[in-house]
């Protein structure tokens, strides 16, 4: 039976002639038409072997069915989505998101030719670093500046450039390892650096760092614990005790900030994390951190320092292969403007007006939303808005609890798993977690356009 009916599948060149088949050509390349046929085709092969059917799908099915196929093939993979994880810097949401000025200049830049590399004044060839340069060095105080694509390339660039061939040396409490099992030690690896680790895992002392200097000892670098904490017998050294055995050894001292910011966050009632200023005056040569974490702008790995060291590295021929884009220095020029005022970027970067935001104001939007759910499906699932914690994310603050309101959804005639498939599944997919059977959409993260998109979606899945 299962060969009786193999024969009986259309050709595809019969189908390609179908008056649907047609129409969808018309907006879709042939050759893209014919291969999603023979997708459906060969599903329907293996079905039919597998005895799943037993009768072939008519024709009009089958044209439904090529239709959705390719409607699925033209949709584009990333996309848009809800966040109501309560993660405010999510890595695997694509991390920080960036103020609409931000999105101007960056669609105006891409849409048009720029002077990426032409310098206005002169009317000659200019550098890419220059459009941002002036204003890190602006809000930090660094003498000089450069970009690259992530945080991870500025650590690979600087070791590379200082001590390809020789030692760094690391306390071992900071040989971290960040998202994606990339760890401090294979980044060394691949810079050519040789790594010298000192102390233990949760106690490093000044004559730790001294007793490893030998005539092959190039730098001496710190690595900021950005995605957890050593708490109990500890003891580390911070940059400015490290600067006079440098400077007595005639080392540089490299500090990796890894998620940098700018702004004091303890202002704001939360715990203490470095700024990147004052790393900068605790004396060390150069600092590397993210440009897409705490700072809320554009994924870019920003190197600080002297200027010898930064052009340096300017000239490393590695540099152009990890160099950034004109829409990533764009966004990345946009933002670092907004921080020309630090009260105006906590509340113009998205992302610290979500780390920022009292729980209050989130409580007040949680029980609106909540109320307008349970107006429309009280029969269908239970509301109630709840106290929860959000968290910081994105390897920064790791211990920080962000104090939030969640409206919590338990759902009547379906399992809560099967409601958050469904609102993964969903237009725009809202991507939410689940706790003792009950779906969690934490406000904190969730944008206030986006609450009626949630409300029609939900109302749209229970009803």
């Amino acid at each position: 039976m299962p060969h009786k009916l193999l024969k009986t599948i259309p050709a595809v060149d019969e189908i390609l002639g179908y008056k649907a088949v047609l129409t969808l050509m018309e907006k879709s390349p042939r050759d893209l038409v014919k291969k999603i046929i023979q997708d459906v085709l060969d599903g329907l092969r293996k079905e039919i072997l597998n005895e799943s059917i037993d009768i072939l799908p008519d024709k009009a099915i089958l044209e439904l069915m090529i239709k959705s196929c390719l409607e699925q093939r033209l949709k584009p993979s990333l996309k848009r989505v809800i966040n109501a994880t309560g993660v405010v810097v999510h890595t695997n949401l694509g991390r920080s998101l960036m103020a609409k000025q931000v999105m101007d200049h960056i669609a105006g830049v891409s849409v048009s030719y720029s002077n990426l590399e032409f310098d206005l004044d002169i009317g000659e060839r200019g550098s890419r670093h220059s459009h941002v340069e002036k204003i890190i060095c602006e809000i930090t105080g660094a003498k000089a500046a450069m970009v690259v694509n992530n945080n991870a390339a500025a650590v690979l660039l600087v070791l590379n450039t200082l001590s390809k061939d020789k030692e760094a040396i690391v306390s071992r409490g900071e040989l971290v390892e960040i998202g994606g099992s990339f760890r401090i030690p294979e980044v060394m690896k691949w810079s050519g650096a040789i790594l010298c680790e000192v102390g233990s895992t949760n106690r490093t002392h000044s004559h730790d760092y001294e007793d490893a200097i030998n005539e092959n000892t190039a730098i001496i670098m710190k690595v900021h614990q950005s995605n957890f904490e050593i708490t109990g017998f500890t003891k580390s050294v911070i940059a400015s005790d490290l600067i006079p055995i440098a400077r007595k050894h005639n080392l540089f001292v490299f500090e990796d900030l890894g998620s940098g910011n700018f702004i004091k966050f303890s202002d704001y009632g939360l715990k203490t994390e470095p700024t990147v200023q004052e790393t900068l005056a605790q004396g060390a040569d150069v600092i590397t951190f993210s440009g897409d974490k705490l700072l809320g702008g554009p994924q870019a790995g920003i190197i600080i320092g002297t200027k010898e060291i930064i052009d340096r590295c300017k000239a490393n021929q590695i540099a152009r292969a990890l160099r950034i884009d004109k829409m990533t220095l764009a966004g990345l020029e946009a933002t670092l403007s907004i921080y020309r005022d630090l009260q105006k970027a906590v509340k113009e970067i998205p992302t610290l007006k979500m780390i920022t935001m009292p729980e209050s104001i989130i409580k007040k939007r949680a029980i609106k939303l909540c109320d307008k759910l349970s107006m429309i499906a009280a029969d269908k699932a239970d509301f109630t808005a709840e106290a929860t914690i959000g968290r910081v994310g994105g390897g920064a603050l790791p211990t920080q609890e962000l104090k939030s309101r969640a409206i919590k959804i338990a759902p009547k005639k379906m399992s809560a798993s099967d409601l958050e498939s469904a609102l993964r599944g969903s237009s725009p997919p809202i991507i939410a977690r689940i706790e003792e059977e009950k779906i969690i959409l934490d406000l904190r993260t969730i944008q206030p356009d986006e609450e009626e998109e949630i409300l029609q979606i939900i109302t749209k899945i229970l009803l």
